[in-house]
């Protein structure tokens, strides 16, 4: 079972110097990997489905993570998720394959489609056809840090004739690693994905979504390149070694635990406490 730490970009981790800390103690503790998350903007009043409150500090996830970048050497630096069809693909592709050369190969590209309609009309990106969007610009993106001569052409993204250098050090690419918890999104993860990613599951939601991805396994066609969908999860139920070895019998292959923590000697005890429950 691997192990990473959600919210190394948000709340506390929002001061780069407490997100260092962490990250240095995570990898020396034995943690495989740090995730951030992301939103853009955030409603102002706070109110249903938005996640945080207003004044939430988030850093750009590609910042965070080329920060941490320099600061660690074997950690792998994830994004739990980025929302795709906000961003334009190309730009994306140029800050992600930037995080993964300066942290010499060690990039996780989780996405995910969003679900905040005032985060959509703020940015002025459409929200009611996030998902066709979503799965162009993942092979957009796949398009430009793979291809000799890139080109792609779809309904929302085209372009040819164009070189965008370095590229990942990761070959063919980073990890790419869908999240969400819809029909779509399970069939997204089979078709184009790596690996899947559901954020704060217990029991019952962790059942349901791997049958939900067995489900689209029977609908879509995986590419035999992609290899096996690597599964991970950020639980919403208390981690011990029972409970790892319940995760592991439903197929989950990474843990990422978002510790509720309000200073940094709390996080730090967080993540000394998990990895001798865990690892140790």
């Amino acid at each position: 079972m691997k192990l990473g730490l959600f919210g190394i970009n948000t709340g506390i981790c929002a001061d780069p110097d407490v997100a260092i800390r962490t990250a240095r103690a995570a990898e020396d503790a034995g943690f495989e990997s740090v995730w951030t998350g992301e939103h853009v903007v955030l409603p102002d009043p706070q109110k249903p489905p938005s996640p945080a409150a207003p004044h939430t500090p988030m850093l750009d996830p590609a910042v965070a993570l080329a920060n941490l970048a320099s600061e660690t050497t074997r950690l792998r630096l994830g994004t739990g998720i980025i929302i795709l069809p906000q961003r334009n693909p190309l730009v994306l592709a140029k800050q992600l394959a930037s995080v993964d050369v300066v942290s010499k190969g060690r990039l996780l590209f989780g996405l995910g489609v969003g679900y905040l309609r005032a985060e959509f009309d703020a940015l002025g990106v459409s929200f009611d056809d996030k998902g066709s969007r979503t799965s162009e610009a993942i092979e957009a993106i796949r398009a430009i840090w793979t291809m000799e001569q890139p080109a792609f052409e779809g309904k929302h993204f085209s372009f040819s004739g164009i070189q965008a250098k370095p590229t990942p050090v990761q070959k063919p690419h980073p990890p790419i690693i869908v999240g969400g918890h819809s029909p779509g999104a399970y069939r997204r993860a089979v078709a184009q994905g790596n690996g899947w990613y559901g954020f704060a599951l217990d029991w019952e939601r962790s059942r349901q979504s791997i049958e939900g991805l067995a489900s689209a396994a029977r609908q879509v066609e995986r590419p035999a390149g992609l290899g096996p969908l690597e599964i991970g999860i950020t639980p919403a139920v208390p981690l011990d070694r029972d409970a790892l070895a319940r995760f592991e019998d439903m197929g989950v292959s990474r843990l990422v635990p978002f510790p509720i923590a309000r200073t940094a000697d709390d996080l730090l005890g967080f993540v000394e406490k998990t990895a001798a429950d865990l690892l140790r």
